[in-house]
Formats: structure tokens, C-alpha cells, sequence
């Protein structure tokens, strides 16, 4: 992002910010680092507060030790390229909670109260869900009943969701239905962390403010295309996780339904993210489901084993079920049934442990009639 643009963005307001699942891997090596980058960039106000709530028994000191070696490791900026890290981690703080005990969550709200007063931070207050899906209902209820998700005036309350969300879609309704009996729809945010890439959000500039490609940009000119989303790392500290989820809602039913969508829909009538969602869900509405002999000819599901002994085995993983058929790799064919896209193929593919790290949308256009 280019100065100008750092420029033109609009400081938040003075807000908390309180992740559950601070401890973790997602916590440590995406969100604590974004925030410090954003700290470096003056992108964030001069009042904030950073808690962590988790069930790891970290103390303040602790807690930031631990982070800072995420930020060392992963952080696009380092600590010692910026001189805000002391600033950064003096409105950093740590509560040791479990997350099913109400008491606990009425002690957050205390030492969140005490912490926005120390730093002259208004009320605004941000719940980021860095947990597992299975831990979502009795945090939000948590949240509800000790009033978080009660706005003060003038202020706001918001909640933000990891994906996956659900499992299906009668747990991902059954989730929702939970949610809403505590939070409004305004104030929830569902996170797939793939919209946030610069390639992404390039994506729809790339399409709709190039002249030369919308025109070209259907059945009639393109004759398929490649989504692929290929990691060189393995599962890591994920097993427990990954081995109930896999390939298929890791990463095809969130990011690549998220890449397709982008790549294929129509231009909305604003840009604005109601029209934007719309658009969207017209293009999944027009997937073609696969049939059951279309599965057989159209997917392919493989798991990474190591055969010399030099590289990972997906079920020698820990928290992996020795047994486990869970695919880690998968690709699929899809059709989408509209006017701009009939017949023509859209290839999917995903997997863990491979190669090279590669993330591409590849369209392959028609050859040219008479050469």
C-alpha cells in the first residue's frame, strides 16, 4: 500500500480490541503482527487497548514477550525496524480466563473497564473470535449475558467470526440463530482472511476498470479456468483441527468459493458491500451441484505421505487420527449455469505439503479461430 493511500485512510477511533484465543497460532502469527505493522504505519489512534483473553496462564510480561517473538518471525515489520514496539506493547495486556466459567467473563469486564480508563479509551469495543468453531456459542453467550455486546451511546460493540463457520448448513444456521440472540446483524463480522490479500481486492480493479477485458470476459472468448491455492507447509500444530474439517471446508468451501465468486460475477450496480455480497451469491446459486457420477469423474482426494521418510505424513501428525481418510489435497471441476459462464470449466484445486507455494487464478483464453 503506497503512502498516498496510507494517507487517505481514516484513523479509527479509540477502541479495545479483545481477542479470545490470544494464545494461539492465529493470534501469534497474523493478528498480533498486522496490528503492530498498522501501529508502525500510524494506522491505528493514539487510545487503544489490546487484550487478550485465553486459557493459557500468561501474565502481561509474558504475554508480550511471547508476541513479540510472533512479530519477529512473522510480522511483515520487525521490532527493531520500528521504534513503536514499547508503545505498542504498553497497551497490550493479557487475562488468563476459561472460557465456559461466567465469573471470568465478568472479570474481563472489569479489568477491561480499569484498562480503558487507564488509557482514555472510549467504549468501543471489538470481540475477535481467534478460537475453535466449537468454543463460538459459549463465548457468545458469555459476551451476552455479562452485556458486551450491549452498545453504549455513541459507542459501538462488534463481533468478529473466524471462519469456518458451521460445519454445514444447519450448524452454520443453528450458529447464526445463537449469535443473534445476543448480537444484531450489523454488528457481526465474518472473517475470511483471503479477502484481506492484495491480489484479492486487486481482483475486481482488474476486471471492471480495464476496458479491454470485461468485454472478453465470458463463454464466448475464455475456454476455462484455474483457481489454485497450493501450500508448501503441512498441518503443523493444526491436527486436531484440520482432521475434523480437511481440504474441503479448510479452504474450497470459504476461500476458493470466495475466488470464484469474484472471478465470475457481474458488476455490481454500486460498490458497495451489499451489492458487492449480492452479486456473489448469484454466482454460487448457479454452481452446478455435482451429481453423483460427476463426482467420480470431476473431483480427486489425496492425503501427503511421505515415502523415504524426508517429508511430513499427514497421519503421523500430532492430534491426527492415525487412520484418518481426511483428504489434504483436492481439485474439482465446476460449471456455472448463466448466460456468461455455460460451459465453461472452472478448475479448483488445494492442498498441504506440496511443492511450492502458489496462489493463482489462471484464465485460459480461446485460440484464435483461423491460425
Amino acid at each position: 500500500m503506497s503512502q498516498p493511500e496510507l494517507e487517505a485512510i481514516h484513523r479509527a477511533p479509540s477502541f479495545s480490541l479483545i481477542i479470545f484465543g490470544a494464545s494461539g497460532d492465529l493470534a501469534y502469527r497474523k493478528l498480533l503482527p498486522a496490528l503492530f505493522t498498522l501501529a508502525c504505519n500510524d494506522l491505528l489512534p493514539e487510545n487503544y487497548v489490546l487484550l487478550g483473553a485465553a486459557r493459557t496462564p500468561y501474565t502481561d510480561d509474558a504475554f508480550r514477550d511471547h508476541i513479540r517473538q510472533g512479530v519477529e518471525e512473522f510480522g511483515r515489520i520487525k521490532p527493531d525496524e520500528c521504534d513503536r514496539w514499547q508503545e505498542f506493547a504498553s497497551r497490550l495486556y493479557y487475562q488468563h480466563i476459561q472460557y465456559d466459567e461466567r465469573k471470568d467473563f465478568q472479570t474481563l469486564k472489569q479489568r477491561l473497564e480499569e484498562l480503558e480508563k487507564a488509557h482514555q479509551t472510549a467504549p468501543n469495543r471489538l470481540f475477535y473470535l481467534a478460537i475453535p468453531p466449537s468454543i463460538y456459542p459459549v463465548v457468545v453467550e458469555n459476551l451476552g449475558e455479562v452485556d458486551f455486546a450491549q452498545e453504549q451511546e455513541g459507542h459501538f460493540a462488534r463481533l468478529i467470526v473466524e471462519k469456518p463457520f458451521g460445519t454445514d448448513y444447519n450448524s452454520a444456521f443453528a450458529l447464526n440463530q445463537h449469535i443473534h440472540r445476543y448480537f444484531r446483524e450489523d454488528q457481526v463480522y465474518r472473517i475470511d482472511h483471503y479477502l484481506g490479500k492484495e491480489t484479492v481486492q486487486n481482483l475486481l480493479v482488474f476486471r471492471f476498470a480495464n476496458a479491454i477485458f470485461e468485454p472478453l470476459w465470458n463463454r464466448h472468448y475464455i475456454d476455462h479456468v484455474q483457481i489454485s491455492v497450493l501450500e508448501s507447509v503441512a498441518v503443523g500444530k493444526r491436527g486436531g483441527y484440520y482432521d475434523q474439517a480437511g481440504v474441503m471446508r479448510d479452504m474450497f468451501q470459504n476461500h476458493l468459493m470466495q475466488l470464484i465468486s469474484l472471478t465470475a460475477m457481474e458488476p455490481p450496480n454500486e460498490w458497495e458491500a451489499t451489492h458487492l455480497r449480492e452479486e456473489n451469491v448469484k454466482v454460487l446459486r448457479a454452481v452446478r451441484p455435482p451429481r453423483d457420477g460427476a463426482l467420480r469423474t470431476n473431483t480427486v482426494r489425496a492425503q501427503y505421505r511421505s515415502t523415504d521418510g524426508s517429508g511430513p505424513t499427514y497421519r503421523l501428525e500430532p492430534g491426527v487420527d492415525p487412520h484418518s481418510e481426511t483428504p489434504t489435497y483436492a481439485a474439482i471441476t465446476l460449471y456455472i449455469d448463466n448466460w456468461r459462464w455455460k460451459g465453461v470449466p472452472f478448475y479448483l484445486r488445494s492442498g498441504k505439503a506440496l511443492a511450492a507455494k502458489t496462489t493463482e487464478i489462471y484464465v485460459q483464453f480461446k485460440e484464435v479461430p483461423h491460425l
